[in-house]
């Protein structure tokens, strides 16, 4: 016969699995620290090449990711989409475009594009050189859901 007891028992015992599992897959905070270029391997794409340096919780957003693409001419990473979380591009070389309220405009080296939340946003290269450009994207406790 199961017993208040055994079903106290089997709770707890559930509960301390579940947190101890979610516990363990979580990404550790990031911490101050220095991402050295060459340490951070680049990963050949379909458009060119990235670099991913981090992505994870910080002590004030649920993530934050950077990476820097290199985007052979004519290329575009993806076609434009749309996501909850934000972004900024930092060109570094060569020439983009970046759909913005449907409209492609150029930015080249030192420009600093945002894509904002849910809005649909792309990016090309309109260069005939490779483009070069970092991407920071975060998400905070008030990131919306990707919408359809």
């Amino acid at each position: 016969m199961i017993t208040r007891r055994d079903i106290l028992i089997g709770l707890v015992a559930s509960v301390l699995t579940a947190t101890a599992f979610a516990v363990a897959t979580q990404k550790p905070v990031l911490s101050s620290a220095i991402y050295p270029w060459n340490s951070i391997p680049a990963r050949t794409t379909a458009s060119g090449s990235v670099r991913s340096f981090f992505s994870g919780p910080t002590p004030t957003l649920k993530n934050l990711e950077v990476h820097v693409t290199l985007l052979n001419p004519g290329q575009a990473p993806h076609p434009p989409h749309r996501h909850g979380h934000e972004e900024l591009l930092i060109i570094k070389q060569g020439t983009v475009e970046a759909l913005i309220d449907g409209k492609w405009q150029a930015a080249g080296p030192g420009s600093v594009i945002f894509f904002a939340s849910n809005q649909l946003h792309g990016v090309r290269n309109a260069g005939s050189e490779p483009a070069v450009y970092h991407v920071i994207g975060w998400t905070s406790a008030d990131t919306p859901a990707d919408a359809k």
